[in-house]
């Protein structure tokens, strides 16, 4: 006996096209399901129907089993027609990303082929996989031909390993690495300043070397120009030293030795002419006395200026031994000395302590000059000053001596360091003019340099500046 169409029935059509309709919205996996759920639901309903008509039960069977044929069909192209429909939507979306990766490529193309650097990626083996548009024009090659070539296929095998040397290089460190390597050219060797960087797969792996590399051949070359013309100069430099440094030691000598041979006549005619005024100055009138006077006079004169060439050029010859010096302590010295023997001075003078280093005996000659300079400018001032001291730090000192004497035109400075070369006249001022001369080149040779400011009655200041030792020098130099 067969049951109508009452609530079971009806209610289990319902749950199969829900079924339906819910594995319809799920993922593709599930349309197989899907389908066998509607055509249960299908069949259910038309037995029901059939069965309440009165139809016989072959009968109900046979249009049960149609219809079910039916809505698998229909049910199928369903499924097929949604299934195309999403894969043309993401064949749509395929083709849309592939044209945008095609744009992005071509443009990143366009980049790498515009630009004047070579540029290349090589595998982990180090077969080519590409290179641009500079290294095709610079290497007369085709990139089509260069993929699964190697350096050793298009370089000199010593080029090659290099290359390959660095590549591994880049691999084993991870690390982006700058190098200079050289490639073969027809017009010679290029340098190429190189840098390499590891490619890696998405776990982080290496799998190639990619190579930006730059040509500063031309920078090399003017390096190497200038390398050789900086040799060439100082070669130049050393021999024009040398020619002067003998040069030097030449007129050194003969002034020495012309100063040495001057000595004997000039005391011979100092003595007579002494002889004369103390002996036979009676046997003279006025004007022979004037003359003979002159003579003496002129006699010791040269005498002083042949002493001053012997001291220049003992200055410029002797040893030069360097050792701590207290320069305060020289000066206030040798300011002792002047005062002792020009006692009804009055001069104030302010010393301060000076630690250097250097030769102690000439840079005692540097003082005694510009300390008896001072005190012979100041001559008539009330009170005359001098101040020795000095400026900076150890490193950087500048010292001093100054005063508040007559001074000078500050336009004729550069003068006053030349052989025989005075500002003031030998009336005014005694002086054989090469005291300044002997500072000049003592302060030389300790690696200094002297100078001086004044101004016409505002007094004068002599500075000077020495090299200090370098570490670990001797004091012997």
């Amino acid at each position: 006996m067969t049951s109508g169409p009452g609530p079971a029935g009806s209610s289990a059509a319902r749950r199969g096209l829900l079924a339906a309709a819910s594995a319809l919205r799920r993922a593709p996996l599930l349309v197989g399901m899907a389908v066998l759920v509607v055509v249960a639901g299908v069949v259910s309903v038309l037995v029901l129907v059939l069965a309440s008509a009165g139809a016989s039960p072959s009968r109900t069977t046979a249009i049960a089993v149609a219809v079910a044929d039916v809505a698998v069909l229909g049910v199928a192209g369903l499924v097929v027609a949604g299934a195309a429909t999403r894969a043309k939507a993401g064949e749509r979306r395929e083709q849309a990303g592939l044209l945008e990766a095609t744009k992005e490529s071509g443009q990143l193309w366009k980049v790498i082929d515009n630009t004047s650097v070579v540029i290349y990626m090589r595998d982990i083996e180090g077969r080519y996989i590409l290179v641009n548009r500079e290294y095709e024009q610079l290497f007369n090659v085709r990139r089509e031909s260069m993929v699964g070539l190697t350096d050793h296929d298009l370089f000199p095998k010593e080029t090659a390993d290099k290359f390959r040397a660095n590549d591994l290089k880049a691999l084993k460190r991870g690390v982006p690495i700058q190098v200079e390597e050289v490639a073969p050219h027809p017009d010679g060797p290029h340098t190429y300043l190189t840098v390499k960087y590891p490619i890696t797969d998405p776990d982080g792996r290496p799998n190639g070397v990619c190579g930006i590399s730059t040509d500063i051949t031309d920078l090399k070359r003017a390096e190497q120009h200038v390398s050789t013309l900086i040799t060439e100069l100082e070669s130049r430099v050393r021999e024009r030293t040398a020619e002067l440094e003998a040069t030097t030691r030449e007129l050194d000598a003969f002034a020495y030795s012309v100063s040495h041979d001057l000595r004997a006549p000039l005391r011979r005619i100092g003595s007579f002419s002494e002889i004369l005024l103390e002996e036979h100055a009676a046997q003279l009138d006025a004007t022979g006395r004037d003359y003979l006077e002159r003579v003496h006079t002129a006699t010791n004169r040269m005498s002083d200026l042949i002493d001053a060439l012997i001291s220049l050029s003992h200055a410029g010859r002797t040893e030069l031994l360097r050792r701590p010096v207290n320069l305060g302590d020289q000066a206030r010295e040798i300011l002792a000395d002047l005062a002792g023997a020009d006692p009804e001075r009055e001069v104030e003078t302010v010393v301060e302590d000076l630690p250097a280093t250097g030769d102690p005996r000439l840079l005692a000659v540097v003082l005694q000059n510009l300390l008896a300079n001072a005190w012979k400018f100041t001559a008539g001032r009330a009170p005359a000053r001098i101040h020795v001291g000095s400026l900076g730090t150890d490193d950087a000192r500048t010292y001093f001596v100054a005063d508040n004497g007559v001074g000078f035109d500050t336009q004729y400075a550069a003068k006053l360091f030349v052989p025989f070369q005075r500002l003031h006249s030998a009336d005014e001022f005694a002086g054989t003019g090469i005291g300044l001369a002997i500072v000049a080149r003592i302060i030389a040779r300790h690696g200094g340099r002297v100078w001086a400011r004044s101004a016409p009655g505002e007094g004068a200041t002599f500075y000077f500046t020495l090299a200090p030792t370098a570490e670990g020098e001797t004091p012997h130099s």
